[in-house]
C-alpha cells in the first residue's frame, strides 16, 4: 500500500482540443474505467469549465481506484467512497503539485503526458504571495466547496454507469451521513464583494491606468464596468465554441431601451439590462478602437478583440491578469491612504467578486427588483439572488448590537 502511494500518477484526460487523442498506456484491468471516464465526460464538451471540474473529479477517482484501493471503479462501494474522500483530505505529498501545470505537452508532433502534474495542487492565499511567500505541499487543504463538487460530480458518474447497464449502485448516494464531511451552516453565506470604498478607487486608479496606458489597460476599464453593472462573468468576454461576444450583441429594442445578449453557464441566453452609464462606458471603449460611438445590428467585430493580431480574445486567463494588476494597484493606494483593512480585502479579492459588487449594490443600495436582478444575472433561482440581500442581516444585528449587560 505504502509502495503504492508514494507513486506518482500521471494525467489521464486530454483537454477538449485533443480528447480523441490515443489512450495513455494502461493496464489492461483498467482500460474500460478509462472508456467509462472518457465516455461519461463527453457528454460536457459544449461547455469547457464543467468538462474542467468534471475531468479533475473522475481523473482523481481513477487513480485511487487503481492504485490505492486497487480495484475497478465499477466494484467501489460507500465504505470505499468514504474512504476515498479522507485520501482527498490528506493525499500523500507525491500526489501534491504547487502550481498549476499543463497535463500534456507536446512533443514530436504528439501529446505525451506531463510527469510534473500532480492530482492535488497546494495553493496560498494572494496576501501571502505579495509578501514573497511560496506555496508548500503542507499548504494543501481541501475545501468545503471541493468536497460538495466530489459528492456532485461522482453521483453524476455512477448515475450514468448505473444508466450505461455498468453497475447496479451509486455508491456516493449510499453515503447517508454527508455531515461528517460537510459542515452546515445555518442562514445565507455572506457574498464576497467590495465596499464603496474600495469600488470607487477601483475605478478611479484603473481610468488612471488606462490613461497612462491605453493600449493595455482600456480594455480593462471596460470589462470592470461590464462585470460590475451588467453582472458579467469574466468567461463571458472571451470567444468559446459556443459563443463569440460581438459589438452586435449591444442592441437597442422597439422603445430605445439598450441591452445585451451573452451566452454564460449552462449554455443558457440571457438579455441583460443596459443603463446609460454602460452604454458611456461602451461609446469610451469604440472611441479607442476607432469606432463609431454605437454599434449596429450587422457589426462582425468582436466585443473584446485580441492586442495583437485579428479575432476575439480566447483566454480568460489573460484578462485575469489585467484585472489582477488593477487590484493590487487599488490595494497599494488604499494602504498609501491608512485605510488598512480595506486594502487588506482588497489584496485578498478576486474578479468574481465585481459581479457580486454590482448585484449586492442594485439589491442593497438602488432598491432594484430581485426578480430583475435575477434574470439580468443569469440565475436559475431567485433564492440564489435572494442571498445577496443584506436587509435582514442588517436589521438583525440592528436589533441586537444596543443589548446592555
Amino acid at each position: 500500500m505504502e509502495k503504492n502511494k508514494a507513486k506518482k500518477p500521471l494525467p489521464l484526460f486530454d483537454n477538449l482540443a485533443h480528447s480523441e487523442e490515443k489512450i495513455p498506456a494502461l493496464p489492461s484491468l483498467f482500460i474500460d474505467d478509462f472508456n467509462c471516464g472518457k465516455n461519461f465526460l463527453k457528454q460536457y464538451d459544449g461547455n469547457e469549465s464543467t468538462f474542467i471540474n468534471y475531468r479533475r473529479e473522475v481523473e482523481r477517482l481513477l487513480h485511487w481506484s487503481w492504485n490505492i484501493a486497487n480495484k475497478s471503479i465499477i466494484k467501489l462501494k460507500r465504505e470505499d467512497i468514504e474512504n476515498y474522500i479522507k485520501f482527498c483530505q490528506s493525499p500523500p505529498k507525491s500526489w501534491i503539485g504547487i502550481k498549476t501545470v499543463p497535463r500534456f505537452t507536446n512533443k514530436n508532433g504528439g501529446r505525451i503526458q506531463n510527469p510534473e502534474w500532480r492530482p492535488f495542487v497546494a495553493t496560498i492565499c494572494k496576501t501571502d504571495i505579495k509578501k514573497g511567500k511560496k506555496p508548500s505541499k503542507d499548504d494543501y487543504t481541501l475545501s468545503q466547496k471541493s468536497i460538495k463538487e466530489i459528492f456532485v460530480v461522482l453521483g453524476s458518474f455512477y448515475n450514468y454507469l448505473i444508466n450505461e447497464n455498468l453497475t447496479d449502485i451509486n455508491p456516493v448516494l449510499q453515503i447517508r451521513q454527508k455531515s461528517k464531511f460537510l459542515r452546515k451552516q445555518q442562514g445565507a453565506p455572506k457574498i464576497p464583494r467590495l465596499s464603496e470604498t474600495q469600488w470607487k478607487c477601483l475605478i478611479e486608479i484603473t481610468q488612471k491606468l488606462a490613461d497612462e496606458n491605453p493600449d493595455r489597460h482600456q480594455r480593462t476599464l471596460f470589462i470592470i464596468i461590464a462585470m460590475y453593472l451588467m453582472y458579467l462573468r469574466i468567461s463571458e468576454f472571451v470567444s468559446s465554441d459556443r459563443w463569440t461576444p460581438m459589438m452586435k450583441h449591444f442592441y437597442k429594442d422597439s422603445n430605445d431601451n439598450w441591452w445585451f445578449v451573452t451566452v454564460g453557464k449552462g449554455n443558457k441566453e440571457r438579455h441583460i439590462t443596459v443603463s446609460e452609464s454602460m452604454i458611456k462606458a461602451l461609446v469610451q471603449w469604440r472611441k479607442y478602437l476607432g469606432m463609431s460611438s454605437h454599434p449596429t445590428p450587422h457589426e462582425q467585430d468582436p466585443l473584446i478583440p485580441k492586442a495583437k493580431g485579428k479575432g476575439a480574445v480566447t483566454s480568460v486567463r489573460m484578462l485575469r491578469q489585467l484585472i489582477q494588476e488593477c487590484f493590487d494597484a487599488t490595494s497599494d493606494e488604499l494602504f498609501k491612504k491608512g485605510l488598512i483593512d480595506e486594502a487588506s480585502t482588497m489584496s485578498q479579492a478576486t474578479v468574481h467578486w465585481l459581479r457580486h459588487t454590482g448585484i449586492s449594490d442594485d439589491i442593497n443600495k438602488r432598491g432594484r427588483p430581485i426578480i430583475h436582478v435575477r434574470d439580468d444575472a443569469g440565475h436559475a433561482s431567485i433564492a440564489t439572488t435572494d442571498k445577496y440581500n443584506d436587509i435582514t442581516l442588517r436589521e438583525r444585528h440592528s436589533s441586537g448590537k444596543d443589548k446592555e449587560i
